[in-house]
Order: C-alpha cells, then sequence, then structure tokens
C-alpha cells in the first residue's frame, strides 16, 4: 500500500496582469509538486504535498497566501481515507 502525504489543491485570484509574477514566486516553493494557469473563475490552481498537515497549513498560509497581488485564495485538502 502507497502511504501518501498530505496534499491541498490551492485556487488563486490575482490582481489583473500579476499571474507571471505569482506563478514564478510559487514555483520556488520547494513542496509545489505543480502550478498552472487556468481561465475561469480562478487565475492559478496549485498542487502542493508536505510531509506532515501542520507543515502544509504553514506553506499555505504564510507562504501563498502573501504573495503580493493575491486577492483571493480557496484551499481543497485532499481527504486521505
Amino acid at each position: 500500500m502507497l502511504s501518501s502525504m498530505p496534499t491541498a489543491y490551492i485556487l488563486l485570484c490575482c490582481d489583473l496582469g500579476s499571474e507571471s509574477d505569482i506563478l514564478q514566486a510559487i514555483e520556488l516553493i520547494e513542496e509545489v509538486e505543480e502550478v498552472n494557469r487556468v481561465f475561469g473563475v480562478y487565475d492559478i490552481i496549485v498542487r502542493v504535498s508536505s510531509d506532515n498537515m501542520d507543515k502544509l497549513k504553514e506553506i499555505i498560509t504564510t507562504r501563498i497566501r502573501k504573495i503580493d497581488n493575491v486577492r483571493s485564495v480557496l484551499t481543497i485538502i485532499k481527504n486521505e481515507i
């Protein structure tokens, strides 16, 4: 059986024209597994995993949410059943 790490999908709304700078900042975060620019209600979607839930929450709250020009964030934490 595969063990899995806590994973979150983070949907970002950005200030107009700031998407490229935000993508670059997110790509520098080691725990980020995937980041994509998307069209629709949200501008960027990020998949991030960490060794434990506390570290995952810290990455989201202190590193991703505080990036300049991020207007809003929706976080979906994967349910490990």
